[in-house]
């Protein structure tokens, strides 16, 4: 069985054609999904989603392009918190950094990002982590809050460095690769996808965005997270078998509210 660990379908791409879209992820191995929250106004429709589908889970938590609207720390922390005791809620985020595009001012996606830290730690939640052109920032916050201990999480579609997945790996975080490892230019994160310890490497599509080879171009699923796993199998010489119990099994062993959080997940093979 394959989990794709991060999309998003609520986004009106996915969201019209949800019986679909679950329908081929079912055929291509996918047995469990995780839906990703970007803001909290968006929340509601992530939710749904996560309700109506047996096989779906979702994050409550705030994109770093909305921090801007994020509110105070204390207030934002205590939403989290309290969004975050519904059942099939089994993460917080996505936040992080993003330095790129900065949707929102350096010092408010800071503020936003400790406020989700501190959800976490108080939940036992993992942390689901964005980060883009921001790796001394994210490298510092995550050293000293790794630190304090009590703190789970993974980086999201990395495409970061080796040194903040060095970092990452130091305080015990997974590292998720998207289909970027596909690509035969992102050298890279392909080089850091064949070393990352396997008992630490999640897969994921970040659906509707960044659709592997040999779908570029075209809207993302679940089901292609198939590709993903299967070029991590070529980059590390595992069979691909054993990369989608290794990647479900990581799965479950982070995100512990799951029921079945012990086991490598067969409990949901078929269920999509």
């Amino acid at each position: 069985m394959l989990i794709d660990s991060h999309c998003h379908l609520d986004f009106p791409e996915l969201v019209s054609q949800l019986d679909d879209v679950i329908a081929r992820a079912g055929e291509a191995g996918v047995g469990l999904m995780l839906t990703i929250a970007t803001s909290l106004e968006r929340f509601p429709g992530v939710l749904a989603v996560a309700e109506r589908v047996p096989n779906v889970y979702c994050t409550v938590g705030i994109h770093p392009h909305e921090a801007a609207g994020a509110g105070s720390s204390d207030e934002l922390t205590q939403r989290l918190i309290a969004l975050a005791q519904h059942p099939k809620v089994v993460g917080l985020g996505e936040t992080g950094l993003d330095y790129f595009y900065e949707n929102s001012p350096r010092d408010a996606q800071v503020r936003a990002f400790e406020a989700h830290i501190d959800a976490a730690r108080a939940t036992g939640l993992p942390l689901i982590i964005h980060t883009r052109d921001a790796d001394d920032d994210m490298a510092n916050i995550l050293t000293r809050e790794g630190g304090k201990g009590d703190l789970t999480g993974l980086i999201h579609c990395f495409s970061s460095s080796a040194e903040l997945a060095e970092t990452a790996l130091e305080i015990g975080f997974y590292i998720s690769f998207s289909g970027i490892v596909t690509f035969k230019k992102a050298e890279t994160v392909r080089a850091i996808a064949a070393t990352v310890p396997v008992d630490r490497i999640l897969v994921e599509t970040d659906a509707p965005y960044l659709a592997p080879v040999p779908h570029r171009g075209k809207t993302n699923e679940p089901s292609f997270v198939a590709h993903t796993a299967q070029v991590l199998s070529e980059l590390r010489s595992i069979p691909l078998p054993d990369i989608e119990k290794q990647t479900s099994h990581n799965f479950m062993q982070l995100f512990k509210k799951i029921p079945d959080a012990s086991g490598d997940g067969t409990r949901w093979r078929n269920t999509a």
